[in-house]
Formats: structure tokens, C-alpha cells, sequence
């Protein structure tokens, strides 16, 4: 009997140390979500203006964060690097050399995006050589995209205003009515004025998103 209560007393003890273990499994995975969490949050801070231009003013970090952009996944740093070496000496990833490939793969390993990532733009594994864009890069975009596609509509936005005053002025030459009592001060005055106003929506508009002035490089096709 003694010997039946003795087994039944350790199995009670190894259901407790069980549980335990378990109880203490579980709090630790929660604490670990709770941490991510915490993590994420912090990731998610605004990032300050100098922050953002003291990133931004080196190349070959604006050229990693192009590539990340249009990779839109986690990359390998192998291959980040040799596209950004493609960028810099402006050729080919297959045409870059075992030097230029090492120098750039270097500079973002112990560098480039270190920064990146304690500025909270990436999520860079430096131990398994991957890394992706965070949400706070976003904050970026203002900034690293090119007005090129906007240039083009304020520049449509002058020519329609140069064509409504050539025919004005036209019309008014020829004396067509109502333009023909209209004097030729009042018609520059007008063109004057609408160009005036477009400019300074212009600059305004320019003011408010601002950008690196490059071009975003492309990743050609192999």
C-alpha cells in the first residue's frame, strides 16, 4: 500500500513540474508577442525631418532603399548589394566586378544598414544577411520619388494657359466679338495674372514635396 502511495505522490509531482513548465512556456511566448508588439509600435514613431535628410543625403543608401521599394519582400543583402554596385558604376549586375561588388557589400553590411534599421526604415537580419522595408519607409516617399510625371502636368497647365492667350490676343485682333472692345492692356493683364497664379501653385506644390531630384533607378532585366 505504501508502495502504491509513495508512486501516486512522485506522478502528482511530475503533473505539477509539467504544468509548470508549461505555464511558464506560455508566458514567455506572450511576453514575446507583447515585446513584438512594443517593437512595432516603436518602429511606427515619426520619423523627424533631420532624421529623414541625414538617411537620405548619402547615395548609396537612397539606392538600397530604391531597390527595396521594387523588390516589395525580404531580399538577401548578396543581392542588394550587387545591384546597388550595378547602379553606382552604371552598368550591368553581371557586368560589376569581384571589387566593386565587395566594397558596396561591405558598406551596407556594417554601415548602411545598420542605420537604416536603428532609424527604424528596415528590418535587417545582419546574422542572416536579409532585409526588407519596415512601414515607417513610407515616410520616404514624399522624398525619394522624382516629380517627373508632376513637371509634366504643370507644364501642360502653362501651355493651355499660353494657347488661351495667344487666341484671346488673336481674336481680339481681329476684332471678334466680345473681345473686340477689350483692349490689348487688359488681355496681357489677364494672361499675366493666370500665369502668376499657376506659378505660384507650382511652388507651393514643389515646396510641399520635396524630393532627392534623381531619377529611381530600374532593375534590369537579366
Amino acid at each position: 500500500m505504501s508502495t502504491i502511495g509513495d508512486s501516486s505522490g512522485a506522478g502528482d509531482n511530475d503533473i505539477d513540474n509539467e504544468t509548470g513548465d508549461s505555464d511558464s512556456t506560455v508566458a514567455k511566448q506572450v511576453s514575446d508577442i507583447l515585446d513584438s508588439n512594443g517593437s512595432h509600435d516603436e518602429r511606427a514613431t515619426p520619423l523627424s525631418r533631420d532624421m529623414v535628410f541625414d538617411v537620405l543625403k548619402n547615395q548609396r543608401r537612397r539606392y538600397a532603399l530604391h531597390y527595396l521599394k521594387q523588390a516589395e519582400e525580404t531580399v538577401q543583402l548578396s543581392d542588394l548589394a550587387e545591384q546597388v554596385a550595378a547602379w553606382e558604376n552604371d552598368t550591368t549586375v553581371g557586368a560589376i566586378s569581384a571589387a566593386e561588388r565587395k566594397r558596396v557589400y561591405t558598406a551596407l553590411y556594417q554601415s548602411h544598414l545598420p542605420k537604416l534599421d536603428d532609424a527604424g526604415i528596415v528590418d535587417y537580419n545582419q546574422n542572416r544577411g536579409i532585409v526588407e522595408l519596415s512601414t515607417a519607409a513610407e515616410q520616404l516617399d514624399p522624398y525619394l520619388e522624382t516629380n517627373t510625371r508632376d513637371d509634366i502636368s504643370w507644364c501642360k497647365r502653362y501651355l493651355v494657359i499660353a494657347g488661351v492667350g495667344l487666341a484671346l490676343l488673336t481674336a481680339a485682333w481681329l476684332e471678334v466679338p466680345p473681345l473686340a472692345g477689350i483692349g490689348d492692356i487688359g488681355l496681357a493683364l489677364f494672361v499675366v495674372v493666370a500665369f502668376t497664379v499657376v506659378a505660384i501653385a507650382h511652388t507651393y506644390d514643389a515646396r510641399r514635396t520635396p524630393s532627392t531630384g534623381e531619377q529611381a533607378p530600374e532593375i534590369a532585366d537579366e
